[in-house]
């Protein structure tokens, strides 16, 4: 559920770029992959450098609409936000479930995933 909104506005700081040339096609690709982030993320599995900065920065991420995203980790959560809602469900629930239990965001984001839905 890694930044759900995409803001055009710049900001003077941003998350990290170290991370900016993962290949999120390659992840979202394999079942182990995938799994192992979610895991991850969920507190269920080790996490990787990474997975570890993402877990980290996830949460302010969605509070502040992912304003300190570059474009690359915009672009990303874009992809992945894409492919869970329309091809892992499941994933996207167990993530909502941790990530958003009062549904804040699922509201706040709603025109913006249901945008998506159905555009694997």
């Amino acid at each position: 559920m890694a930044c759900v909104a995409v803001t055009w506005a710049r900001p003077e700081s941003t998350y990290t770029d170290k991370w900016d040339n993962i290949n999120v096609d390659e992840i979202l690709e394999s079942n182990r992959l995938l799994k192992g982030y979610v895991d991850c993320l969920l507190g269920k599995g080790r996490c990787t450098p990474d997975g570890k900065a993402l877990k980290e920065i996830l949460p302010d991420a969605l509070e502040h609409e992912c304003v300190k995203c570059t474009g690359k980790q915009e672009s990303g959560a874009d992809k992945v936000i894409r492919h869970l809602v329309n091809k892992r469900p499941d994933l996207w629930k167990e993530l909502a479930v941790k990530y958003d239990p009062d549904n804040i965001y699922q509201a706040r984001y709603k025109d913006k995933i249901d945008a998506v839905k159905g555009s694997a």
